[in-house]
């Protein structure tokens, strides 16, 4: 890119160059032609900073000197009008790299200070999120040590807790690790009733109901069937966790010309503007329990096929998620 841009500014300031000398032979350059050395000048500054501009200056200089001599310059006028030409852009590329400069390190120390902050977050979320579990797998395991209470229930509450945070460690790694799938033909409907089936426990549990509608014919793609599957089951448990008892969570699957979509639905609570605008922002979540990692993950699952991923929901009129995935 560097060669790019330095090829860049050289064709600028020597095309003007150019256009000086074969259109205007005999007169001096009229201001607008003169003027645009500043288009390389500021092309300089903004590729390469204080450094580019200054070398950039020096070289439109040396293309400029010729107008310093012969028919160019006739009278003590034109030479001052040379000299200035000289001394402003020189002035501009100075304050122009300058700025640019200052605006590149102010983003990188205000991207060390997100990024601090974020890891800050990230460690908050995880102490918060992982501190519940232990501190009830510690209480209970005294309680089995003292011989207090239902040894069963328990050792039960105690493998709820360890599960929990295995599920905490999980989402953190899935998020953190870069996405690397496997992709090959499959059959999308296929992958969207294992889903189902899977948070069908929940469902019960929940008194839940699941429904799947998918296409009589096979909808084959090329995708990675078991992320593809994990994503589908962060977000049918996100619909089941919303939804009250005795209502359904739809999943359907629709082909189209050039691509499948996936529609969701919960009859929740909804979302109310703030949830809603970080629905994929990472640890955000009001959900007790949650990582607020599962749409997140689900998002960069999806993007990795090429696909996209909206989220439609209303306060009190429940969530739909909708999901595009390429056919080819």
């Amino acid at each position: 890119m560097k060669k790019y841009y330095i090829a860049v500014i050289v064709i600028t300031a020597s095309l003007i160059t150019f256009l000086h000398l074969s259109i205007f032979q005999e007169q001096s350059p009229h201001i607008v032609l003169e003027e645009l050395y500043y288009v390389s000048l500021l092309f300089g500054a903004l590729f390469f900073g204080l450094k580019g501009a200054i070398l950039t200056y020096l070289f439109t200089s040396l293309l400029y000197l010729p107008f310093f001599f012969g028919n160019w310059t006739t009278s003590f006028l034109s030479l001052i009008d040379r000299l200035l030409h000289i001394l402003f852009s020189g002035v501009f590329s100075i304050l122009a790299g300058y700025l640019v400069d200052r605006e590149r390190k102010q983003q990188k120390e205000l991207g060390k200070k997100q990024y601090l902050a974020s890891i800050g977050q990230v460690a908050t979320t995880i102490v918060h999120d992982l501190k519940n579990p232990l501190i009830v797998i510690l209480g209970f395991a005294k309680r089995i040590r003292d011989g207090k209470g239902n040894i069963d229930g328990a050792a039960r509450t105690i493998i709820e807790s360890a599960e929990n945070m295995q599920r905490i460690v999980h989402d953190v790694l899935d998020f953190s690790k870069p996405i690397n799938l496997e992709l090959k033909e499959d059959e999308l409907g296929s992958i969207a009733r294992k889903a189902v089936d899977y948070c069908k426990a929940k469902a019960d549990e929940q008194g839940v109901s699941l429904s799947i509608d998918v296409p009589d014919h096979p909808v084959k793609i090329l995708i990675d069937g078991f992320s593809m599957q994990r994503a589908l089951v962060n977000i049918i448990n996100n619909g089941i966790e919303a939804s009250p008892k005795g209502k359904t969570v739809t999943v359907i699957v629709e082909t189209g010309k050039q691509c499948v979509m996936i529609r969701l639905k919960d009859a929740g609570s909804g979302m109310d503007s703030e949830t809603l605008e970080n629905i994929f922002v990472p640890f955000y979540t009001k959900k007790r329990g949650g990582t607020g990692l599962g749409m997140a993950i689900a998002k960069k699952v999806i993007e990795g096929h090429r696909g996209k991923i909206r989220v439609k929901s209303e306060v009190d009129k429940g969530t739909e998620v909708l999901i595009e995935l390429p056919l080819v």
